[in-house]
This record gives structure tokens, sequence and C-alpha cells, in this order.
């Protein structure tokens, strides 16, 4: 049987660019692994590659990079960037996104409506909230 992890990735911004979060949301197992944390300022698509980035980081902290992912993000940009491995304006970040995918031994990546992704923007969403109500 296969071990299977999954990822699901959200940014929220404020400004453009602005303050920036992110939602990762890790299942494995059943189990849920939830992290909300803040990013540099950035633009929204930058903060999206950033949250995706840092899901694989962490996914790869917890767990080591030796089973399968499902990458889930309902950013278009992000996915469509991975399935043509090009990105005319954010093709640094997907360098080194693709970088970190290749270490694992099989990663599929899927775009998820808004509204399949409320785990990981809900993280997002309440992180910014609560740094700018600082």
């Amino acid at each position: 049987m296969i071990n299977l992890i999954k990822l699901f990735t959200d940014a929220a911004t404020k400004g453009n660019p602005g303050t920036s979060t992110a939602g990762i949301l890790i299942i494995k197992n059943g189990k849920q692994f939830q992290y909300a944390i803040s990013l540099p300022d950035s633009s929204n698509h930058t903060a999206e590659f950033l949250a995706a980035l840092t899901g694989f980081q962490y996914v790869e902290k917890l767990f080591g990079n030796t089973e399968t992912l499902m990458f889930f993000s309902d950013s278009r940009i992000v996915i469509e960037s991975i399935d043509k491995n090009y990105s005319k304006n954010y093709n640094n970040l997907l360098v080194q996104l693709t970088a970190f995918q290749a270490k694992f031994p099989l990663v599929i990546s899927q775009w998820i409506p808004e509204k399949e992704n409320h785990g990981a923007h809900t993280l997002a969403v309440q992180k910014l909230y609560s740094i700018l109500k600082k």
C-alpha cells in the first residue's frame, strides 16, 4: 500500500505587494498538521509560490522525502507553472519549487477551487488578520 501525504497550501495578502501569510495543511494517515505562518511582504502570486515552497519544506522536515505526495493549491498560476515547467514572472520561485518536488519519488500537483481549500485558506487568513490587528 502506498503511503500518501496530502499537502494543501494557500496564501493571504493585504496590499499588492503587502503583508502576506501562508496556510499549510498536511494530512497523513488521517492526521492533520496545521501551520499558519508569516511570509515576507509580497504580491499575491509570489505569496502563493512561497506558501507552496514552505509547505514542501514542512513535509520534508516532518516526514522526510520518501513518500508519494499529493499537492493541492487554489492558485492557478502555481499549478499551471508546475505543469508547464515555465513561469515568465516567477521562474526563480518555480525553480526552487520544482527542485523540492524532485526530492520526492512522486508528486501529483492538482489545482482545486478555493472552496475545496478551506483548511489552508482559513489558516492563512487567520494569520493575516492576527498580524493586521497588531
